[in-house]
């Protein structure tokens, strides 16, 4: 067993453990701070897949943003809103269905496919210049375009949020 072997198992069993305690955990903080384990697991196993770009994507935007934010909005409205999180026959049973036949197909999955082993050293170049170079040339106007439609949806979202502060006449 190699040390990326170690490494790749240690990232494997944080995610796996973390995201398990993100679902089963009764309180929603500890959920919301499991989240992050999880997040900063899975930018590991992108950074050992050489995929330097998705990892710093997922610690800038997920840890960054999403999860700060996320962390914000369930501490500030814990006072406000008591969750109590009710499981029971009615939710384990679904749940442990959709689990077995997720499991299933995952399985089927991994026993069909004909795995590509590569024994030779595998050199590691960074991709981050050539995605850049492809943003600002092959795929300007698309990048563009979804640019303007995430424009659109923020300014549509702070309209409907907007409480209306006409007065009555």
């Amino acid at each position: 067993m190699t040390l990326y072997d170690i490494v790749f198992y240690f990232f494997a069993v944080i995610t796996v453990i973390s995201g398990a305690t993100v679902v089963m955990s009764k309180n929603i903080i500890y959920s919301a701070f499991s989240l992050l384990f999880t997040f900063f697991g899975v930018a590991g196993l992108y950074v050992l897949l050489n995929a330097d770009f998705l990892a710093v994507t997922q610690l800038l935007i997920y840890v960054g943003g999403i999860l700060v934010l996320l962390l914000f909005g369930v501490m500030l409205t814990n006072k406000v809103i008591n969750v109590d999180m009710k499981t029971g026959v009615m939710q384990t049973w679904p749940g442990a269905i959709v689990c077995g036949m997720t499991t299933g197909a995952l399985v089927v999955i991994f026993m069909a496919t004909d795995w590509n082993i590569v024994r030779e050293e595998v050199t590691m170049t960074s991709t981050t210049h050539t995605l850049g170079e492809m943003f600002m040339t092959s795929y300007l106007l698309p990048f563009e375009i979804a640019s303007v439609v995430l424009l659109v949806a923020l300014v549509g979202a702070a309209m409907i949020a907007r409480k209306d502060t006409k007065s009555e006449a």
